[in-house]
């Protein structure tokens, strides 16, 4: 592909949707910003890592769409997903006399999109903002569907609000500077998708897994574009998470609990999720809706990948704690994504005896 070729997902939110474009060589194109909402400034919001490799690139693509283009860079990681951190975009925003026309541009992984977002949810009661995911997690997730948040001690996400991006631009060619942990990582939530919503996308995922791992660029491009399809779907049907919606969070529960008991940014987000997805599978099996095979593939698939399919020993009791602090939580009940068939999603509360068998099964 080149910079003027690219493939398009649409989210339709009516006056609220947009599109997803995809393809290599969009980040440094003027073209991908074109048709935004006009204004006088924009903002980058990025980190010292990615705003090395690509900050110098967008900034000279939004020059010609823009008078002024700021910059604020974030320390990196998921430790600084946090108010101090948020707090210095404002700042950013305020000292550059930003007005409510300004539009932000999120230039990184989940971290800086979750947090860009929520900054422009909340400057002058909302501006617009663009997403340019780095990462894979982020292009096939993070990106898309407008959750904006930072974390609290007690709880991964707690703290944010759904506001929507006005363009999300996912450029292939970036994937190439990611780490392999990065890759793998991002390749847990494409594999998501699989179980919830596409049991073809997952033998294609599990047939494909050497290309995805070596960035082949025709594997990239199929799998961004069917989560982002997938996602898309869901995303219209349920924007604010009411019902259908939660079906994306597949092993979350789990995973987040890993993560807030570890301590933020030990494991990477899509590590604790590619984990939490064989506990919740192995809690779909014991609650008589899979067999063995199924959990078996879906441990398999998951390891190939690179991801980590045992999880860390907190003890039940601690991984109980946390649990009753996510989002599904309802009355102090823990309710999980659990998979019906291969293919099919549902939430269920489980009771905690069954979770500490889990837990016990899947834990260090």
């Amino acid at each position: 592909m080149t910079a003027t070729e690219f493939e398009k997902v649409t989210i339709d939110l009516g006056d609220r949707g947009y599109d997803i474009l995809i393809g290599s060589g969009l980040l440094a194109d003027p073209a991908s910003y074109s048709g935004l909402p006009l204004g006088t400034d924009a903002l980058i919001v990025t980190n010292p890592v990615v705003g090395a490799l690509y900050g110098r690139a967008l900034r000279t693509a939004l020059g010609s769409n823009y008078r002024r283009v700021h910059y604020a860079e974030l320390p990196d990681g998921e430790a600084f997903k946090d108010w101090p951190a948020l707090n210095s975009i404002f700042d950013a925003l305020m000292t550059a006399g930003c007005d409510r026309k300004t539009t932000l541009f999120a230039l990184g992984g989940g971290v800086v999109g979750d947090m860009a977002g929520f900054a422009a949810a909340c400057y002058m009661r909302g501006v617009p903002y663009v997403q340019v995911p780095t990462t894979l997690l982020a292009q096939v997730d993070s990106s898309v569907g407008g959750k904006t948040a930072i974390n609290h001690p007690l709880g991964k996400n707690m703290i944010g609000a759904f506001y929507q991006p006005v363009r999300v631009v996912a450029d292939l060619g970036v994937l190439a500077t990611l780490p392999e942990r990065e890759v793998a990582a991002g390749l847990a939530e494409v594999i998501k998708y699989g179980p919830i919503a596409d049991a073809a996308f997952l033998d294609w995922i599990e047939n494909s897994l050497p290309a995805l791992k070596a960035r082949n660029t025709a594997a990239l491009a199929h799998a961004v574009r069917r989560s982002c399809e997938i996602k898309a779907s869901v995303v219209a049907q349920d924007e604010r998470e009411s019902g259908l919606r939660a079906i994306l969070n597949f092993g979350h529960t789990f995973g987040h609990a890993i993560e807030a008991g570890l301590g933020y940014g030990e494991w990477l987000h899509g590590e604790a999720v590619g984990c939490g997805m064989v506990m919740a599978a192995e809690l779909s099996m014991r609650m008589g809706l899979i067999d063995t095979g199924c959990v078996a593939r879906l441990k398999a698939i998951i390891e190939r990948a690179g991801l980590p399919v045992r999880a860390p020993a907190l003890g039940a009791d601690r991984y109980v704690e946390l649990m009753r602090h996510d989002k599904k939580s309802e009355g102090g009940e823990i309710r999980f994504v659990v998979i019906e068939s291969m293919g099919h999603a549902a939430v269920r509360a489980a009771p905690d005896a069954l979770v500490r068998e889990v837990l016990l099964a899947c834990s260090d």
